[in-house]
């Protein structure tokens, strides 16, 4: 359930990325940050998919931190473009808060995973 979660939640997410690189590149002319949030925000459903057709617990664990670590950068990329103000506080509070989401069901889901890999020892 919580993996069929994560899988929607970040394809949603980086459909809402993509809109928003077309909108800072299109009507900003912002062509940096935008690209690096578009890179990010994408990979993180991107290594959640990898980690879905995982075949072993320890391939998981690794993709699934992978996407963590994608969230986290995104996070940042979308920190520097509201402070620039390419982005209006309701659109990044918006954003920034799915992204915020996703950031903690993938530590609670990497956290349960590492506990799985250590009790099977």
């Amino acid at each position: 359930m919580a993996q069929s979660l994560i899988s929607d939640k970040s394809k949603n997410f980086a459909l809402r990325i993509i809109a928003m690189y077309k909108f800072l590149t299109e009507q900003k002319r912002e062509f940096i940050l935008s690209k690096q949030v578009l890179r990010s925000g994408t990979s993180i459903g991107a290594n959640v998919r990898e980690a879905l057709a995982a075949q072993t617990d320890a391939d998981f664990l690794a993709k699934i931190y992978v996407s963590f670590k994608e969230a986290n950068e995104t996070a940042y990329w979308l920190e520097l473009l509201h402070e620039s103000d390419y982005l209006d506080k309701k659109t990044y509070i918006s954003i920034y808060s799915n992204c915020q989401e996703i950031i903690k069901m993938l530590a609670s889901i990497t956290k349960t995973q590492k506990m799985k890999i250590e009790q099977s020892k």
